[in-house]
């Protein structure tokens, strides 16, 4: 059974539980490991986040930085600074607005100062990879601006991941550290129903830990949040439908993405952050009809 929530955004209140949502990765990066860079120009960018609006996507994910495998991305020396980030994001998420007021729009960012200046543009919600860890501003920028927040959980950051020892049990970890993160963030002022959980899929998990957390992501509910679920071209994929030893490349793994999605949403996911939005909307609407059986 997927519990109902009604998450707080900057502006309004969404309903999560009775259909799944579809968050849309907008990369406006030249370095992103699924599109490698084919939005990094503003243009292409707003025109990508206006198709996947029109093919379905509830939400559109902006994000001025990679955190692929091996990606710099650290508070304290970030491979791309705040300035450049801004430059990247903003005229995007301020003209996609223009054109679709209605839009909501995420901000994909661990620095407060992107975060505060993309809410203000028009922005209903905060999505950090690090959970509020890289910077130390974050959390309390978060509860000022009174948006929505996406906390997702990272072992360690994207250079040390190859090093990271195995687990023994990836979805207690998950667990149990997710919600120190959203204790943490009540703790300095953000609204327990602004937060959103991610367990984040192949982010310093090993191939074969994704699959033991996806088997059992309906465990999570019992921390009291609603769920996203990031699986799309996630590189455990790409392994399992290796050809001739070598892994599918991430233009290659929809059809692997559609199953991992899936078979979040009949564990209970609220939300499913995807590259490919029009086949993603299809399955989507396959799993949500079962998924309403389970009500």
């Amino acid at each position: 059974m997927r519990p109902h929530f009604n998450w707080q955004l900057r502006s309004r209140t969404v309903e999560l539980g009775p259909r799944t949502l579809i968050m849309g990765v907008l990369n406006v990066t030249p370095d992103s490991f699924s599109d490698g860079g084919r939005f990094f120009e503003p243009a292409a960018a707003i025109e990508h986040g206006l198709a996947m609006l029109e093919n379905g996507a509830d939400i559109l994910d902006v994000g001025g930085e990679s955190t692929r495998p091996g990606a710099l991305a650290v508070s304290s020396q970030p491979a791309v600074s705040a300035e450049e980030e801004l430059r990247r994001v903003i005229p995007v998420i301020e003209e996609l607005l223009r054109r679709r007021p209605k839009a909501i729009v995420s901000i994909d960012t661990y620095k407060a100062q992107v975060a505060r200046a993309a809410i203000e543009a028009g922005a209903e919600i905060a999505n950090d990879v690090s959970a509020l860890r890289w910077d130390s501003e974050m959390a309390r920028t978060v509860a000022e601006l009174r948006c929505g927040v996406v906390l997702m959980h990272m072992r360690g950051s994207p250079a040390e991941w190859r090093t990271l020892p195995p687990l023994d049990d990836p979805t207690e970890l998950v667990a149990r550290e997710l919600e120190e993160r959203a204790q943490a963030a009540i703790a300095a002022g953000i609204a327990r129903e602004r937060i959103v959980l991610d367990p984040g899929f192949g982010f310093g998990k090993r191939l074969d830990e994704n699959y033991p957390l996806l088997a059992r992501f309906d465990e999570l509910h019992k921390l009291g949040f609603p769920l996203l679920a990031g699986l799309s071209r996630k590189s455990f994929i790409g392994r399992t439908l290796a050809k001739n030893g070598n892994d599918l490349p991430p233009h290659e793994r929809l059809y692997g993405s559609l199953a991992a999605v899936t078979a979040a949403i009949l564990k209970g996911a609220h939300i499913v952050r995807v590259h490919d939005v029009q086949s993603t909307a299809q399955a989507v609407r396959i799993a949500d009809r079962i998924q309403a059986l389970n009500q």
